[in-house]
Parts: C-alpha cells; structure tokens; sequence
C-alpha cells in the first residue's frame, strides 16, 4: 500500500514565482490498484509521480509503502522497486545498445555488475520468450542498437524492461502521448496484459480522457494540486468520456478560460 500523508511542495520559494501546488495533500493507493490519473496542465499529475519516485522532494509531510516511511530514501534506491515509462520514446533505454544489451541491463536491475560480463548468453532466450508476445518482431532484432525503433518499438520495449524484475510500482508518466494514435493503441493493450499479468500497482498520468475510462481500476482527476474526482469500482465503470470532458470545461470556465 502506498500512502501520502499531509505532503506539502511549494515551487521556487520565496520569489516572484512561488508557487504553493501541495498544501496537506493526501492519498492512498492499494495494492494491486491500476490507477488512472487525468487533469489539466499544472494540476500536479507528474510533481505527484516525481513525488512518490523521488524526483523531487517534499517540504513536509509523509511517503509510506507497506507502512515504511521512504519520505527521504534517495531516488536511485526507490528506483530498485518502482518502474517507470516516460512519454518521451528515447527515455527508459539506452539507444546506442542494443536490445540484447539493453534487456540484459534491465535483467539485473538492483544487482552488482562487478566486472563480469554484461551479457549473460544462457538469458537470450529468455528475453526472446519475453519479446515474441508484442507481436513486434523484436526478438529477432536482439542485436539491433534501440536507437534504430521506431517510438512504438521502444515504448514497447521499455515497458517490458520496467516490468522484468519484481517491482512494487509500474509508473506511467504519459507513456502514450509521443505516439501516432494506432501505436498508442496497441502500447495500451499491452500495457493491460503486462498490468493484469505481473498484478502489479500501477499509476498512469494521461490526458488520453478514454484511456483513463477504459483501462485500469480506479481514476482520479486533479485540479490546483487536489484529487476532485476520485472513482473505483462500479462508478467507475459508469464514467464515460463525455462525463469527464465535462467536469474539465466547467473547471476552465471557473479559471476564466
């Protein structure tokens, strides 16, 4: 279970830009939970998500998993149990490796390299078992550099790669919004299987208003660094785009937009 409690984050203190996004807010998140996270630019979706990996810190309050607090564990040691795709395709792998080496990396996230080879031959047809169900061709490409996919191939990939080692969290920070509309729809699809097959937490920032409907367990909308709408369950199941898209306009007519 991931809990923020009490957390406050004020951006450039003490300057004519200060700005207070955080003030006493609160969150709880089950495990096994895939929550879908919607709201208009600046309402906090990725300072919450930099928040829980460690990206930035807080000025007060509490980050607990499974009841330990992790509220100043450094970034580099949350990220042995947090995967995380980023929106941008060139994030999350090393595009001057190839995939052989880029898996072979993921493969032994959290261990020591030593001075041992980076590859293990014995894995490669672990990781082919691993690629061949993305319907990609990828697992005949293990020795092509990543920098040569396309963003499909490579979201795709990074998704796989966030996922190989046991994690507590899958972080999605807009993992679709780089793609042309058909490779967003096959990455979600995948991104479901991989969800529903690991059982794992997942929060997924997106502006995608269908995306946040159709998939996951539960959703939430964020406006001025507060959760406005929070929805699991039936209700969920009962939100519709249109619903959505309409909570959003009356939000930017209250802002004068």
């Amino acid at each position: 279970m991931l809990e923020i409690k009490n957390i406050y984050k004020t951006y450039l203190p003490g300057t004519v830009s200060e700005h207070a996004l955080f003030r006493d807010f609160s969150l709880s998140i089950e495990n096994g939970e895939f929550v879908s996270v919607v709201g208009s630019n600046g309402s906090g979706k990725t300072s919450l998500l930099n928040i829980i990996c460690g990206s930035i810190d807080i000025d007060q309050g509490q980050i607990l998993v499974g009841g330990k607090e992790i509220t100043k564990q450094k970034d580099f040691y949350r990220h042995r149990t947090i995967g995380r795709v980023y929106q941008d395709p060139a994030k999350g792998t090393c595009p001057s490796m190839t995939i052989l080496e880029n898996m072979a990396m993921a493969d032994n996230k959290g261990k020591s390299y030593n001075l041992g080879r980076g590859v293990n031959k014995s894995r490669i047809s672990y990781y082919k078992e691993l690629l061949q169900p993305l319907n990609l061709g990828l697992e005949d490409k293990l020795h092509t550099k990543v920098g040569l996919l396309s963003g499909g191939q490579r979201q795709a990939l990074a998704l796989l790669m966030a996922t190989m080692t046991p994690i507590d969290f899958l972080i999605l920070d807009e993992h679709t919004a780089a793609l042309d509309p058909k490779t967003a729809e096959i990455i979600m699809e995948l991104t479901d299987q991989v969800v529903r097959a690991k059982d794992v937490t997942t929060i997924m920032v997106t502006h995608n208003l269908r995306y946040a409907v159709e998939y996951g367990t539960r959703l939430l909308m964020m406006h001025e660094g507060n959760v406005i709408l929070d929805k699991a369950g039936a209700e969920k199941e009962n939100l519709t785009t249109d619903s959505l898209m309409k909570i959003f306009n009356e939000i930017s007519v209250e802002c004068g937009n």
